[in-house]
């Protein structure tokens, strides 16, 4: 639910002002919360007053997915909500939500605007400047027989609890795009196969992990993306991508293979603070993290955080949550979440 500490700009009170200001009691807005987290798919929301008042109160500072919730709730930001400080030249003008019933006025297009504009900061060349518009064309296609441009391979990539798997699915729901994530794809297989070799089906740490069995990973899939690029569609990948994206001769290879079929390749890398990434690693509670969450300052201080792609590429500025919030607000207004 989260922990009483000191959060830089937390501004509990503001919690309780907007709560009242929609004229709901704690009690009500409890109730509202578990059904907007049940839509998100949000996990461990269970709202009751004591928590409500706990939050407002300003002694139990909202989890990740608590204040997700609640951006939902009261159709407001994190920063508007009083849960940060705003980011260094980020725009904090109130983002009007449109209802349910009126959905259809155009509202819905200004939101998908402004979750891209705010995801898609062009880094490094030119060739990706397009890549919001290609995202927004693909989307509105998507009632018109689909996407007709040159196909594009997108990989989002970022540091474990960086928030690229949510900015992948976004990606994927605005465009039809299909997306692969590889730790599903082949979780399964690799726990299997660390257990073959001897070692903890849970290490992604150990170089026989590197060297034996993450490299059969990446090549899973990217030849499953193969697959769709050789039928013209365009993909969305997801996973770290660490070693990969920073080893020019691996891109260059990759962007000559997609080339050869007529197809662009797009690299995203998700930028995110330790804290924030740290947050959501123990939010999601997965196995594999238990390494990484018991040894955290050894972890966090191999962590590069001012890694990029050594090709042009695409910066997500996810910092305290900021572009999943801003993702979220814009699937509420496509109607994607329930009010």
């Amino acid at each position: 639910m989260g922990q009483k500490a000191e959060h830089p700009g937390w501004k509990a009170w503001l919690l309780r002002e907007t709560r009242e200001a929609h004229g709901i009691t704690q009690e009500e807005a409890g109730e509202q919360l578990r059904k907007v987290a049940e839509r998100m798919g949000l996990k461990d929301i269970k709202a009751n007053p004591q928590t409500i008042s706990s939050h407002e109160l300003g002694a139990i500072f909202p989890g990740p997915h608590y204040r997700r919730a609640y951006c939902q709730l009261y159709g407001a930001t994190d920063v508007q909500l009083g849960f940060r400080d705003p980011l260094p030249g980020e725009n904090v003008a109130k983002f009007e939500v449109t209802p349910m019933e009126h959905r259809h006025t155009g509202a819905h297009v200004l939101a998908v605007e402004r979750a891209l504009m705010h995801l898609s900061a062009s880094s490094g060349g030119g060739e990706h400047v397009g890549f919001q518009q290609r995202v927004m064309d693909a989307w509105k296609r998507r009632h018109t027989g689909g996407d007709t441009n040159q196909p594009v391979l997108v990989l989002v990539g970022g540091f474990a609890g960086s928030g690229k798997t949510e900015l992948a699915r976004f990606l994927s729901e605005l465009t039809g795009w299909p997306l692969l994530d590889k730790d599903p794809m082949s979780r399964a297989l690799v726990e299997a196969l660390l257990v073959e070799l001897g070692a903890d089906p849970n290490d992604r740490q150990s170089a026989l992990y590197r060297e034996r069995v993450r490299p059969l990973e990446y090549e899973c899939l990217l030849k499953a993306a193969y697959a769709n690029i050789d039928c013209g569609i365009s993909t969305v990948l997801t996973a770290p991508f660490i070693a990969e994206m920073a080893d020019e001769g691996w891109m260059r290879r990759l962007e000559n293979r997609c080339s050869a079929r007529g197809v662009a390749v797009a690299p995203v890398w998700v930028q995110c603070d330790v804290d924030s990434m740290r947050e959501y690693i123990g939010q999601r509670s997965a196995a594999r993290d238990t390494w990484k969450l018991q040894n955290w300052a050894e972890y966090a201080s191999g962590l590069d955080l001012d890694l990029r792609p050594v090709v042009p590429h695409l910066i997500v500025d996810n910092r305290y949550g900021s572009a999943v919030s801003l993702a979220d607000r814009a699937r509420l207004a496509l109607g994607s979440v329930g009010a």
